[in-house]
């Protein structure tokens, strides 16, 4: 078992009622995950849904020739296996670690059960589906419409916003993976959001130096997803 200062690092989780939230807590089992480790992969049954109390993870799209794009952040503000609560329990997409750390997990058919049980988690849970489709709607706009520097400056962002710290293990491949963009472009992004002196860039590590300053270095993208998860974090 764990204390409650650990599941307090999840957001989704302490905005529950608190009768509900003492209800679930038997339920939780305190995880460490690691980089790379896959969560799902698409088409896979849901098993378990996962609480992020300090790792990211990220919802990858996988075509055919194996090239990957990411459509997903998810981190201290929420859990991964939506599909769990909407009917589906099939992965639509690869979820995989991409800054380790530690996470709880509850068995899916607890969380379909308690989801069909109680109206204000319901309510809690389509709510932050919501603001998860907001998030992956724009970042598909994104990536037609705004410069690569504009793009990492929003990504690096939503980075730090999931494990709530500015040190940020990050490589060029990964980011390239993710962005869904050649790894010279990355470098050249970095280069020039590193001479204006936001972040200090360096092999495997990326800090963000100037968090208000980055912010509005990225696209609009950024403030659009992040009022909606605020707006509707405010009923959550």
């Amino acid at each position: 078992m764990f204390d409650s200062p650990q599941i307090s690092a999840n957001q989704l989780l302490m905005a529950l009622p608190p009768g509900e939230y003492k209800r679930l807590i038997p339920y939780l089992e305190p995880v460490n995950l690691v980089l790379g480790q896959i969560i799902y992969e698409p088409k896979q049954l849901i098993k378990e849904v996962y609480f992020p109390l300090g790792a990211m993870i990220s919802l990858v799209s996988v075509m055919k020739d194996g090239s990957t794009t990411e459509i997903g952040l998810v981190g201290t503000e929420g859990m991964i296996g939506l599909p769990t609560f909407l009917g589906g329990n099939i992965a639509t997409n690869r979820a995989i670690v991409q800054v380790e750390g530690n996470a709880v997990k509850m068995d899916a058919s607890i969380v379909k059960s308690e989801f069909e049980r109680e109206k204000q988690l319901q309510t809690k849970l389509l709510l932050y589906t919501q603001a998860r489709l907001t998030q992956v709607s724009q970042i598909t706009a994104c990536k037609s419409h705004h410069l690569i520097e504009e793009r990492l400056a929003r990504w690096l962002l939503f980075v730090n916003d999931c494990v709530n710290k500015p040190e940020l293990p990050l490589t060029q491949k990964f980011i390239s993976e993710m962005l869904g963009v050649r790894r010279a472009s990355v470098a050249e992004a970095a280069g020039t959001l590193q001479k204006a002196g936001l972040i200090s860039y360096s092999r495997g590590q990326i800090t963000i130096l100037k968090r208000n300053e980055l912010e509005q270095a990225a696209c609009e993208c950024y403030g659009l997803i992040q009022n909606e998860f605020n707006r509707l974090s405010r009923d959550i």
